[in-house]
């Protein structure tokens, strides 16, 4: 523990004993306990040392190191109650420790520093860690945000398919029987794409408990539109789906929030639109995308907040840097989305390729 017990002694000075030895080794064995009971412990050194200096002739102690380790943790664990009584005790202990070795200013100069550095170090340990903990759970909840918002998302879309599909069925089975299998079969079709999507999203929140399982799938994003389309199409609304500007791959991430926002406006074009067609143009610039999903429905309703679905829509735009406005189409009739999302130009696109 100290190096007056490994170096050789001055002939003048009597060789350490094991008592020495010992009363040395209890001023470091209460650490084991310094995170539970952090002031007991550093009462227990401060009683081992003097214990030490009073009753024995063994060789002296040049840095006081398990005092210095619980000052550390008591600054970075403990109450502020806890930290002003260590203050207290440490403002009449270390004067006396002096008092009984060196009697110097320079070593009382010197033991002052060396506890208001561990002291200090403890707190900034205990801010960074305040810090971290902030962080996650700012994390945390960002990604629940993220999770309700994509799971919304999937089940609005779905179940409002659904009623539509179903609502039409018992009219088709007595007018058209071919119709109503085919509203039957979307309406299995939708249900089943709705709990895969949902099992993909649970998915992340057990990965890592089970070792060996499978990979994740990817979130869907413009490959998968074209099936959307189809399952709108089948309940009767007529979709129009336009491509402007030069098409390029999108980063996965770009690509799911441009899926998810064309599948909330639809949703709110089945939902509340009462509308006969809908158009959905994606616009490629230079560097950026622009989606628009206008529908000849009733338009803006009076009073209406727009909801969660379209609150949903402004904050994954806002996620990417983009904008969403949404209000009457064209000539002040239906409804229109229009969200404006930056993408890399073609030429960066090379490049970080």
């Amino acid at each position: 523990m100290t190096m007056p017990f490994v170096v050789p002694r001055p002939p003048e000075l009597e060789p350490a004993t094991w008592p020495a030895y010992g009363l040395t080794t209890l001023t470091v064995v209460p650490l084991v306990w310094r995170r539970r009971a952090p002031v007991a412990v550093l009462l227990a050194i401060i009683a081992a040392s003097a214990l030490y200096r009073l009753a024995l002739e063994g060789p002296g102690q040049p840095l006081p190191y398990p005092g210095l380790v619980i000052v550390y943790t008591i600054a970075a664990l403990s109450s502020p109650a806890k930290r002003l009584a260590t203050g207290l005790v440490l403002l009449v202990a270390v004067p006396g420790s002096v008092w009984l070795n060196t009697r110097s200013a320079r070593e009382l100069t010197f033991s002052g520093f060396v506890f208001a550095a561990a002291y200090v170090f403890g707190r900034l340990t205990d801010a960074r860690q305040r810090a971290n903990r902030v962080e996650a759970e700012q994390a945390a909840a960002r990604e629940r945000a993220r999770i309700a918002r994509e799971m919304h998302d999937v089940l609005s879309h779905a179940v409002s398919l659904m009623i539509v599909q179903a609502e039409a069925g018992p009219v088709a089975v007595r007018t058209a029987p071919e119709r109503a299998e085919a509203a039957f079969d979307a309406i299995s079709e939708t249900g089943r794409d709705a709990m895969t999507q949902l099992r993909r999203m649970l998915g992340v929140l057990r990965e890592g408990d089970e070792p060996g399982a499978a990979p994740l799938e990817p979130q869907p994003g413009l490959a998968e539109l074209p099936d959307l389309l189809d399952r709108v199409r089948a309940s009767g609304l007529d979709v129009v789906h336009r491509t402007a500007g030069a098409a390029r791959p999108l980063p996965d991430a770009t690509g799911a929030t441009v899926f998810r926002i064309v599948q909330e406006a639809l949703t709110n074009t089945v939902r509340h639109a009462d509308a006969h067609t809908v158009s959905i143009q994606l616009t490629y610039g230079e560097t950026d995308l622009c989606i628009e999903v206008t529908d000849d429905g009733r338009g803006p309703q009076s009073g209406s907040g727009g909801g969660h679905g379209l609150v949903g829509v402004r904050e994954r735009a806002a996620a990417h840097g983009g904008t969403a406005v949404t209000g009457p189409g064209p000539d002040g009739r239906g409804f229109q989305v229009r969200v404006r999302i930056p993408v890399p130009s073609p030429s960066l696109a090379e490049v970080a390729r």
